[in-house]
């Protein structure tokens, strides 16, 4: 196939371009070149899509099999994609996020349950940053656009917490991280939260197989549900260090120390306040009927940690507690 990923150089793009290389087809990046080359093999070609038609000035008369879209906020850039390559593309995806459901308290929910009403509009991006209904919002205006304009030839997919090699977020590399270092570690004690994820790479992989076959329609992007608890089980037994102790501490402690949830300075990542442990707690059923195949959790933490070692020790994180943060928290439980 011809394939054309819009992006191609960072984390969930980078990795669909490289696993379409790995999978033998020819793969054209499309970027603004500011956040690195794509893959090797892969054609890198330059456009800023803010511009209008700067994207269709850039791919003009060019046909292709496949393209992948994994614009994160703007469904203005998505529909500017669709016209500029009308009637020159077969299949198409388009790479939502979970965000896109009304009720994300709600679990083992589906894709049928409804999604929040579409914001058509570029939305402010410190808005995006404190709302992430507003990004959900303009995902669910992208989808929109995307079965409008490519019909039956759709494949739209809600992602998940994606972990693993390219990940910028810290929200799993924190703990990869944190376990292999060792010592006493602050660990939530939340023994019923719900927790999904998936690898970068597997759902990298799956979207390209999913082009090739023509799948289509929505799936949730995400792997089998399980718990926080097992996940940072694993996680530790995968990369943890000998003198590896997990401490855990209950919520009003957590609370009174002011450690955030999910992600974010000071925080304690993938922990979530009950109201929302619906986005990680998803009935997959039909995507892993889809082909979706799930690495061991053992090799995504190794991934993970192999990926943050590479970035630097003693890097300012975007996720989690700094060392003295943690020492406050272990003193406070006394």
């Amino acid at each position: 196939m011809q394939v054309l990923v819009l992006g191609g150089t960072v984390f969930l793009s980078r990795a669909v371009a490289a696993a379409a290389l790995a999978a033998g087809h020819a793969v054209t990046c499309v970027s603004r070149g500011v956040s690195g080359a794509p893959p090797g093999g892969a054609e890198a070609v330059t456009a800023d899509r803010s511009r209008p038609g700067a994207l269709a000035a850039a791919l003009h008369g060019r046909t292709f099999d496949a393209v992948v879209d994994v614009a994160t906020m703007s469904a203005p850039w998505v529909r500017d994609a669709l016209d500029a390559l009308h009637g020159r593309f077969g299949h198409w995806t388009f790479v939502s996020s979970i965000n896109a459901y009304a009720d994300l308290s709600l679990r083992g929910g589906t894709v049928a349950q409804p999604t929040l009403a579409p914001l058509h509009d570029q939305p402010d991006q410190d808005l995006t940053n404190r709302d992430p209904d507003v990004y959900g919002a303009a995902k669910v205006a992208s989808e929109q656009a995307v079965r409008e304009r490519a019909g039956d030839r759709a494949h739209v997919v809600r992602g998940g917490l994606m972990c693993g090699h390219g990940d910028l977020y810290d929200r799993y590399g924190y703990w990869a991280d944190r376990f292999a270092r060792g010592g006493r570690v602050v660990v939530p004690d939340v023994p019923a939260q719900p927790m999904q994820l998936v690898d970068v790479d597997d759902l990298a992989a799956w979207i390209v197989a999913c082009a090739a076959d023509g799948t289509t329609g929505t799936h949730d992007g995400t792997g089998p549900r399980s718990t926080l608890d097992r996940v940072l089980a694993a996680t530790a037994a995968a990369v943890g260090a000998d003198d590896l102790e997990l401490v855990r501490v209950p919520e009003p402690t957590l609370a009174e120390q002011g450690v955030g949830s999910w992600a974010g300075p000071r925080s304690l990542p993938l922990r979530l306040p009950e109201q929302l442990w619906g986005m990680v707690d998803r009935d997959v059923t039909t995507t892993l009927a889809a082909g979706l195949t799930p690495r061991p959790l053992a090799d995504t933490a190794r991934a993970a940690l192999a990926w943050d070692r590479g970035l630097g020790a003693g890097r300012e994180r975007r996720a989690g507690l700094t060392d003295a943060e943690e020492r406050a928290v272990l003193q406070a439980l006394g």
